[in-house]
């Protein structure tokens, strides 16, 4: 079951994760939401060091890494 979230306007989206290869050659993690679970790319949990933030204007979420505790 893919890890899904419910913003303020009561839309539903679906965590995915992928490799992506930068410009520099580099491979990076990147996060994202779908309104639809991807087949390969969907994430069952939230990533440990990460949570979900919602942007004001849109609703739409995205995934953040948690504040380092002092």
């Amino acid at each position: 079951m893919a890890y899904s979230y419910t913003n303020k306007k009561n839309q539903t989206y679906f965590l995915h994760g992928k490799q992506v290869t930068l410009q520099n050659g580099r491979q990076q993690r990147i996060f994202y939401f779908a309104k639809e679970p991807k087949a390969g790319e969907a994430l069952d949990a939230l990533p440990d060091g990460y949570t979900v933030t919602e942007n004001d204007r849109t609703g739409l979420p995205f995934v953040k890494k948690a504040a380092a505790a002092s």
